[in-house]
This record gives C-alpha cells, structure tokens and sequence, in this order.
C-alpha cells in the first residue's frame, strides 16, 4: 500500500453535531458527514445530551467516511478526535452503561456549590494548580454532581466500579471496546482536577470537588498512541493516535504555533486561544490558562477567553423563536439594515463566560421599539459575538498580549458581515483561511504527527492558507459609539442579574 493511498479520519464531536471529516494523506478533505443530536433542557440553565445520541451519531458519520474512503480505494490507518470540552460522562467500568445523561459544558447546576468553594476562598489555590476559576463550566463540580444525586452511585465509585471522561475519553472507550480508558493533556486541563504545571490528577483538588481518583483516566500527549478500533465498529480497522480538545486542536490547525499568535473559534460558543510558549501566564483579567497542546512531553500553555453563546444565538433564533428558517439568513436580514438603530443583545441564555464570569446572567435585548422586526434581532444576535470578542481582546491586552491580528474558523467564520464587523470593531485584521475546518484538521495533524507520518507540528504549517484578509474599515467615533452601545448593555445585564 503506497502512502498516498492512505487516509485520516478526523471526528468532530461537538455540541450540537457530531462529525466525520476524511482527509488524504496531505491534508486534503475528501469528504464530509454531519449529524445533529437533541439537546435536552430539563431545568433552567441545565443543558445534557444522552451519551447513546452522542455515540450513534459518531458511528453513523464514521462509517459513512469510513465507505467513503473505500469507495475511492482508500485505507484508514489512524484516526483523531477533537470533541466538545468539559462535559461529563460518568460509565460503569465493567458493563459500559452510562449512569445519567452527559452534563454539557453549558450547564449551569452546580452555580451554587461553585459560589460556596469561593467563599470559602479555594479560588486561588483552584487558579494556581488549573489556571481555571470556578465555575460551573468545568467538569468537576458536574462529576461530584451525578455522584451525589444518583443512588448508589458515590459509593461505587469509590470502589473503582466507575469511569468519568470528557467526550474524548467515551469515544475512545466505545471504539477500543472498553479497553482502554484514556484522554489527552487538553481534555485533561479542563476539569479542574488536573494540576497543568505538575502534570498529575491532583490528589487535593480531587479532595476539594469530592471526586473519587479511581474513576479518572490515563493521561496521554496529544498525540500518540489511544487505542485500537476494529474492523467491525467502523468497517476499517485502525488507530487512534491524535486527541484534542476542539479549541486546542483548532489551535493547531490555524498553525498558531508561534508565542502570541491567537485563534478564535466561532461554533456553539465562542474560544479565543493564545499561544504562550512554555510560560503558563496566569490572567489578571478572568481569563484561563490551559494547556494549548502537549507532544513529546512538552506542554505548550496558552491563554483562553471562553464565550458561551456565540453559533448557538443564531441556533436560537431559528429554532427557539421561529425569526429565522435557516441560519444563512441571519446575514441577509443583518445586511438589510444599514446599522442596528440602536438594538443590543446580551446573548446570556447559559449565563456569561470570560472575562465576566456571571453564571446567573441571562440573555437581554435592549432598544426596542415599534420598529424593531426580525432584522433589528439578527442583527443585534450576529453583532454580539463581535462585541464579546472585543472583550475578550481588551483582556488579553491588559495580560500584556498585543494581537497582531485574529485568525478565525468555525461555522460562524463563513459570515462575511460579521467578520468585517468583528475587523471594525477590533480595529484589527481578521483572517479566514481556505480551509475553516481547521478543529477537525488539527485532529487529523496530530493523527498524522502521533503515527509518525509528520515529525514535527511545523512541517503542517503549510496546511494553512489565507482566503480572505478582512481589514478594519470603521471611523473611529462610529466604532466608539457601538462600543459605548454594548458596554451600557452589558452593565444593565449583570446589574439586573446580580
């Protein structure tokens, strides 16, 4: 079998989709496949997903690209996976069967627990050990969560009858059937239970949340070694050796390899990520030191604001509220309009991220009038990703990064008026590249980098190629004024809030 006669396969568990991208052996996507999933409300501010939907759609886009491959004389011989972050899964070691439904990083249920531990003034120490805050958003509290309010269940836990993982981790045990029980540094770092500067699970914040160290996984490079994945799961036997966060390994594939540059990602939420070599910087201002990427045993940190709600309020508006019936439109009505007249939307439907960290925040509209219509609100929804990204910049500039531009992707990257307006209002170039499936191929590099195809992440760089520069073309009065604009909104919302 010659080399180019092999292919990668890349799976993109996300949020509301999963997916299955097939690359060739030089980085070329050769085909596509998509699922969406249910997204389950049981409660205010509670989001889960059911692990059997999570998994079905996995196998379904995977054999589609796995028969994809075959029908082009193609032979997959390794396998990545980058997935949604921080979402918890909890799964009996013996039998496999999740024990409650996944709780998705959006979950809003443990604010309370979380708001106790910083009281009680386990902030900094949870910071210097995780460069996280606490907060709902990570995996812990949501572990300790399943654990207290299922019966029977922390008992046997701390018997080693049970596994947690992050999505990454649940793959994995479902494609090697059940044989191995393992995750990656990126996953790793979002849970509040790993310690980034040591490098271990950490004994006393396992103590702080209450969760059992039997249940936690192996923790591997990036790239590497998983696992096998028989013949029989996909319809082509193969390796699994590339895993990533979606953010970490969106990272990778916008080639952001360099101290300082920056990415950020535009799908359900929103994730700024800024390379910062081997310093792990801890924020001054409420944003998060993580793990960017680990190879070779070499951790490369980087410096995160995380965004909530940024695809997920177009999703709103079309399936929620009925404004929109597909999300394509949400740039035609916005365009309709030569400005927003005076609309803001504080899109709070999961509470506030970075740099505010409001959990009991919900979303608001201001400015409305008997002129206000559907155009006003798509507007107003697609001009706050832009308005939260502008936050999420000043605090990177005031933790002394100094952004020489801002490469994008994700779903949301597609939308011309919002990439110009997010250049006008950072007052910085913002750049798409070709390809904007950059979290799948980030998967498919390390994929590649971990069964020894590449040697080194920088003879990938050349994946990268720029589409579209999109450069800041607003008078400076103007783009002060919207600012002004977002900023009242945004101090009206947590006023009311809090």
């Amino acid at each position: 079998m010659r080399q180019e006669d092999n292919a990668i396969l890349a799976f993109d568990q996300g949020t509301t989709s999963s997916r299955a991208i097939l690359f060739s052996a030089d980085g070329v996507v050769l085909g596509i496949s998509q699922r969406e999933f249910e997204q389950i409300f049981p409660a205010d501010g509670w989001v889960e997903h059911r692990a059997v939907d999570i998994w079905k759609s996995v196998l379904e886009v995977g054999r589609e690209m796995v028969a994809k491959a075959i029908s082009l004389g193609l032979t997959i011989k390794v396998a990545g996976i980058t997935n949604q972050r921080e979402t918890a899964l909890v799964w009996d070691r013996k039998t496999g069967e999740v024990v409650y439904n996944a709780i998705v990083w959006q979950d809003r249920r443990t604010s309370t627990q979380c708001k106790k531990l910083s009281d009680e003034g386990c902030l900094v120490n949870v910071r210097q050990a995780t460069g996280l805050v606490l907060d709902p958003y990570f995996s812990a509290t949501k572990i300790a969560w399943i654990l207290d309010n299922v019966d029977g269940l922390r008992s046997r836990a701390v018997r080693g009858e049970l596994c947690f993982g992050t999505v990454d981790s649940f793959l994995i045990w479902k494609m090697t059937g059940g044989s191995r029980h393992v995750t990656d540094a990126t996953n790793a770092s979002r849970t509040s239970l790993y310690n980034i500067r040591k490098g271990i699970w950490d004994p006393d914040l396992c103590y702080l949340f209450d969760v059992p160290m039997a249940m936690l996984a192996e923790v591997n490079d990036s790239a590497g070694y998983f696992g096998d994945c028989p013949a029989e799961v996909f319809g082509q036997a193969f390796q699994i050796c590339g895993v990533a966060g979606d953010q970490h390994a969106a990272t990778i594939g916008q080639a952001c390899f360099t101290k300082g540059s920056i990415k950020s990602t535009y799908g359900t939420g929103c994730f700024m990520l800024a390379n910062t070599g081997q310093d792990c910087l801890l924020s001054e201002n409420n944003l998060l030191s993580t793990i960017a990427y680990q190879i070779n045993g070499q951790v490369t940190y980087g410096l995160e604001g995380s965004i909530f709600i940024s695809g997920a309020v177009i999703q709103w508006l079309r399936d929620g509220i009925g404004l929109l019936s597909t999300s394509a439109e949400s740039e035609t009505l916005a365009t309709s309009l030569s400005n927003n007249e005076g609309v803001y939307m504080v899109p709070a439907l999961t509470g506030l991220g970075a740099p505010h960290w409001s959990p009991s925040a919900r979303g608001a509209i201001y400015g409305l009038t008997r002129d206000t219509g559907p155009a006003h609100f798509a507007r107003a929804a697609l001009e706050s990703v832009a308005f939260q990204t502008y936050d999420l910049i000043e605090a990177m500039r005031a933790d002394g990064i100094e952004p020489k531009g801002l490469r994008v992707d994700g779903g949301m990257a597609d939308n011309n008026f919002l990439m110009q307006f997010m250049a006008d209002i950072l007052d910085l170039q913002v750049e798409r590249p070709v390809m904007t499936e950059t979290t799948a191929l980030g998967a498919a590099i390390l994929a590649m980098l971990g069964s020894g195809k590449t040697r080194t992440l920088d003879e990938t760089s050349k994946l990268w190629q720029l589409e579209t520069p999109f450069q800041p073309n607003l008078d400076g009065s103007k783009r002060d004024a919207l600012l002004k604009g977002w900023q009242t909104a945004i101090k009206r919302t947590l006023l009311y809030c809090n």
